[in-house]
């Protein structure tokens, strides 16, 4: 085990990926058989459908989901936590494993890093992991512009073609509206100048309709989103013809169906439904399956991730992307409904570093040095900050899910603040844990992977926020003033608009309700942190993703492509002319 203060991240993963077993190894622990294995090098895929039909009658696992407190822009250590939990519990000798989401080439490339993990607990191979793995974001990216590809080209023959010529072709006339176009093209970076676009500009008849158009970041299409709710391939099929592109000009959905690409992007996807496997650097099993965000869309591992996991590992650790009155909302109100799994326990991820900052401490700046009040001891801001996490606590509380602190240990943290910090975690009657998996891997998690599994013991009762009955406003309603402590909710006449049309029409009756908010805070605006008080929900938009089946209600300023910072992680990645091998990974 290297030392995580003096060797960086892609060190410690290049040294744990030397003694890694081969695949054999890991097929034989867990007891799949040889044509439940895709190759795929180091990394293969699971078959998932042969996989679950032989082992549907086996009992689940232990299901763990972890979260966090409201974050600053650096993270809190979710993933490092989650592998280090499965660390922990692997030296307690459990049969553990656990599914992760892959990392987007926007934060791998900018600010934010790979979502590898970090120190000695890591994900690996973590250049592999880091870029691209087994091409599922590739196919959902190609999948996706495929269709854009096919809405620009039918708007370009319908504008050249008469109904007759048309018929000749088979084709019949939609007659899509261009401003009404709702999906945009995607990319796997952090891309700020392509966020609003025209296209069609070439001069003549045959360089497609000229038409506004945008770029999103590639894990935000809603190929990513039903991609974690789909349960199997023919489930993926269907919901991908009913992505709905734009509408006509008489208001009504056009969808990939209507324009006959939704065969054609689920050949792209058909291999996207089986997770690729991957390991800790103490060499735990750990499954990859879709990808982030919770701020502007699901932000979970799959549904079939989770399906499979629960099946091949007696204690199952999944991950909520940001905090959790984003992604731990999703996992329990979409997530949870749909799969009809219900967790064991929650394990609420807090740093020292972070409830500073909602004790009313300086900026947290990316690529900036931090302030001296988080690197020395400052117990005043400490305490002020743990209101941010015992209102995360509540709300895991809310779910009946049982909740678990864990205080994720810097270099920094000094012994008097983690006793302040467990001792109101204790005045709180919540459970609390130290965990320095960064530093020390499974044997720095023992504490906390004792504290799970003892929780994993205990009786939960999920009880979900709100009845799929209530109307859209109402259920946003009771989402801004239960979790994120709004007094209301304002919406913006558009807003108001489309949440009317979606409450009247029927066929929206199931849809689930996706929030699309900032994670730098419990409101809209980032700048506000702590638990903000006497502030509204804005609602400006309403998102509609007709094949995940959501209604993404849209509050205050967030972005579905996000921008590359100043300092990005670009300028310091690097390969080996020599090896090949790649350098500068976090």
């Amino acid at each position: 085990m290297l030392d995580p203060t003096i060797y960086k991240d892609w060190q410690i993963a290049e040294e744990a990926e030397k003694t890694l077993p081969d695949v054999e190894h890991f097929r034989k622990l867990m007891g799949l058989l040889p044509d439940e294995i895709i190759p795929y090098g180091k990394t293969p895929k699971l078959d998932f459908i042969k996989i679950m039909n032989r082992l549907k009658d086996k009992p689940d696992g232990k299901f763990i989901e972890v979260t966090a407190i409201t974050p600053t822009p650096l993270g809190e250590g979710k993933s490092t936590t989650s592998l280090g939990l499965i660390q922990g519990l692997g030296k307690l000798g459990k049969n553990v494993g656990g599914c992760l989401r892959q990392p987007s080439g926007g934060p791998t490339m900018n600010v934010k890093g790979t979502a590898a993990g970090g120190g000695n607990a890591l994900l690996i191979p973590m250049t592999e992991f880091s870029l691209g793995l087994t091409g599922d974001i590739n196919d959902i990216m190609n999948a996706h512009n495929l269709a854009m590809v096919a809405l620009n080209a039918r708007m370009q023959h319908e504008r050249n073609y008469d109904d007759e010529k048309l018929a000749e072709i088979g084709i019949k006339r939609l007659d899509i509206d261009p401003e009404r176009v709702e999906l945009g093209w995607v990319i796997d970076f952090c891309a700020q100048g392509l966020r609003s676009i025209k296209i069609g500009l070439g001069k003549g008849e045959r360089n497609g309709f000229e038409m506004d158009s945008k770029f999103g970041i590639a894990v935000g299409s809603e190929l990513m989103a039903i991609l974690s709710v789909a349960t199997d391939l023919k489930d993926l099929r269907q919901r991908i013809g009913n992505i709905i592109v734009a509408y006509n000009k008489n208001g009504e959905p056009v969808t990939t169906a209507d324009l006959e690409v939704d065969g054609a992007m689920t050949a792209w996807m058909r291999n996207t439904i089986n997770p690729t496997l991957c390991y800790t650097v103490e060499h735990q099993p750990c499954l990859i399956h879709t990808g982030p965000f919770a701020n502007i869309a699901i932000g979970q591992s799959s549904i079939i991730g989770d399906r499979l996991a629960l099946k091949l590992f007696d204690y199952h650790v999944t991950e909520s992307g940001f905090a959790a009155d984003i992604g731990f909302e999703k996992f329990w109100n979409v997530k949870c409904r749909l799969s009809g799994l219900k967790p064991h326990v929650s394990v609420l991820v807090a740093t020292i570093r972070a409830l500073k900052m909602h004790g009313g401490g300086p900026a947290v700046l990316p690529g900036q040095p931090l302030p001296k009040e988080y690197t020395e001891q400052n117990l005043e801001l400490l305490e002020k900050g743990t209101n941010n996490l015992f209102h995360h606590v509540d709300t895991v509380k809310k779910s009946g899910i049982n909740p678990v602190v864990c205080i994720n240990k810097f270099h920094s943290d000094t012994n008097e603040e983690i006793a302040l910090l467990k001792k109101l975690c204790s005045e709180q009657n919540v459970r609390c844990a130290v965990s320095d998996h960064w530093k020390s891997g499974g044997e720095g998690a023992l504490e906390l992977a004792e504290i799970v599994a003892e929780a994993c013991e205990e009786p939960t009762e999920l009880t979900y926020l709100y009845d799929l009955s209530m109307p859209l406003r109402q259920r946003v309603e009771v989402i801004a003033k239960e979790v994120y402590g709004a007094e209301g909710v304002d919406w913006a006449p558009l807003a108001e608009k489309k949440a009317e049309q979606f409450e009247n029409d029927p066929a929206y009756a199931d849809y689930s309700t996706m929030m699309v908010k900032t994670h730098l805070s419990l409101s809209h605006e980032p700048a506000f942190k702590g638990v903000p008080k006497g502030w509204r929900l804005p609602i400006r938009d309403i998102l509609v993703y007709g094949g995940a089946k959501f209604l993404c209600p849209m509050a205050g300023k967030i972005s579905m492509m996000p921008g590359t910072g100043s300092n990005p992680a670009y300028r310091r990645i690097d390969v080996d002319t020599e090896t090949g091998r790649v350098s500068g990974l976090f």
